[in-house]
């Protein structure tokens, strides 16, 4: 880490616990975060979110957020799966969408409800396993099982396999014995939301969708092929109205994405295995740190906690804590002090799951 890196941290700590002392925030150890601690680890401890306005902080990949609410881990057309994982906290916008999109899933025909994987941390950032992105609380998994007429237990949505919607026998083909016109209504309805920036799915199903479907074409485009993503779907919002903060991915491309895009998938060249030269040496696996993450990260992390009863709402109940003017100030002086905005290119993303396009 270069050492003007590490002064910055260290400044920013300093000034972090000197408020601790006035207000009693709960600070992490900014000391191992400045020494280069992987970021995963910081904010993957932390159970709650920050007692703060709600606020998405950099870019999907490459950043974090204040003020999350978690989306009940039942609701009437909905249920929150592997629930040990505590990833089910998002914007207020994006638990908005999930209640309704699940309202308008039971109206599709899809059973009772989705199930609703992984959203994101209390406070975002990087995870200690799995995504990339889903740090700033506007990417949301949806299962493509629907939820069943009687709720799930604990364990068993801790248990339960997920199905793959591809025939594992042929290369990139979507099942036929799985894949229904429900299911592509489904994802189209995703993509039909106008806050919906992307749904990404697995190529096999972004071709299947541009073989069979007949509604809006245009709405195809926003839906984006990507490795995996053959047992759920992802949605992604766009950054809120008035997020200042949040960094936009660039628009999609105009058309349907039927096109050399999509054609891509179906070459070697993305399954290709990269050719390893005998003489080049191994290389070491690259961290994210506090210090790659926007500036304001460091204060989310410290921000005092909301209570789970508080921050446990859908949208609609929301309201931001009349008690976060303390976090929120915190959060709000290192942003102002940011001299240059966060640059969302050359992002660390694992080899297994590349950058979505």
């Amino acid at each position: 880490m270069a050492l003007a890196t590490r002064r910055l941290l260290r400044q920013m700590g300093a000034a972090l616990l000197s408020l601790a002392a006035c207000s009693g925030l709960a600070f992490p150890n900014i000391a191992s975060a400045a020494d280069g601690t992987p970021a995963k680890q910081l904010f993957g401890k932390v159970q709650l979110p920050s007692n703060s306005a709600a606020s998405p902080i950099g870019f999907y990949a490459k950043g974090c957020m204040a003020g999350a609410v978690a989306i009940p881990t039942d609701g009437p057309t909905w249920q929150a799966m592997r629930l040990s994982r505590n990833r089910r906290w998002g914007n207020p916008a994006m638990i908005s969408l999930l209640e309704q999109f699940s309202q308008d899933a039971v109206r599709l025909g899809w059973g009772s409800g989705i199930l609703i994987g992984d959203i994101s941390q209390p406070r975002g950032g990087p995870m200690l396993t799995g995504h990339a992105s889903h740090q700033i609380g506007l990417d949301a998994d949806i299962w493509f099982q629907p939820k069943p007429a009687q709720a799930l237990s604990a364990q068993a949505r801790e248990d339960m396999p997920f199905v793959s919607m591809l025939d594992k026998s042929k290369f990139l083909t979507v099942n036929p014995k799985r894949w229904t016109k429900t299911h592509a209504n489904l994802v189209m309805q995703a993509a039909s939301y106008p806050q919906v920036e992307r749904v990404f799915v697995n190529p096999a199903i972004k071709k299947k969708l541009c073989e069979t479907w007949k509604g809006d074409r245009g709405l195809l485009g926003k839906v984006r092929p990507v490795y995996g993503h053959d047992e759920h779907f992802h949605i992604r919002m766009h950054c809120p109205a008035g997020a200042a903060n949040c960094k936009a991915q660039a628009a999609v491309a105009a058309g349907d994405g039927c096109d050399k895009s999509l054609a891509w998938w179906f070459s070697k060249e993305p399954w290709a295995k990269p050719v390893k030269k005998p003489d080049a040496k191994p290389i070491k696996p690259k961290f994210v740190t506090l210090a790659d993450l926007p500036r304001a990260c460091t204060a989310v992390l410290a921000a005092p906690a909301a209570s789970e009863r508080s921050a446990t709402f859908g949208a609609t109940a929301y309201v931001a804590p009349a008690a976060a003017q303390d976090g929120d100030a915190a959060i709000q002086n290192v942003i102002n002090a940011q001299a240059d905005p966060l640059p969302v290119d050359n992002i660390p993303i694992p080899q297994s799951r590349p950058a979505l396009q």
